[in-house]
């Protein structure tokens, strides 16, 4: 009996385990999308404004786009670890 119950606590923290993971894999790859939507969207503004600064606001924007993407990719390897240890 008592084996039993905790054979099925065992299932309920992997599944819990599983949509942590699932959870913040998902919200990783939205926010990354939204950061690197408003870094397109202002750098595209900041070129309207100022088209001699073009090059210096791309060279920016594309560090900055990398650095979130970064962020992103580290959050999701560390969901892919919390998925696989349970």
């Amino acid at each position: 009996m008592i084996v039993e119950l905790l054979q099925g606590a065992s299932d309920v923290a992997r599944s819990g385990g599983l949509s942590g993971a699932g959870i913040g894999a998902g919200l990783a790859a939205i926010g990354s999308g939204i950061g690197i939507g408003l870094i397109g969207g202002r750098a595209t503004e900041a070129m309207a404004r100022q088209p001699e600064m073009a090059g210096q606001v791309q060279t920016g924007a594309l560090i900055l786009a990398a650095l979130v993407e970064g962020v992103a990719l580290f959050a999701v390897v560390i969901a892919f670890l919390i998925q696989n240890k349970y």
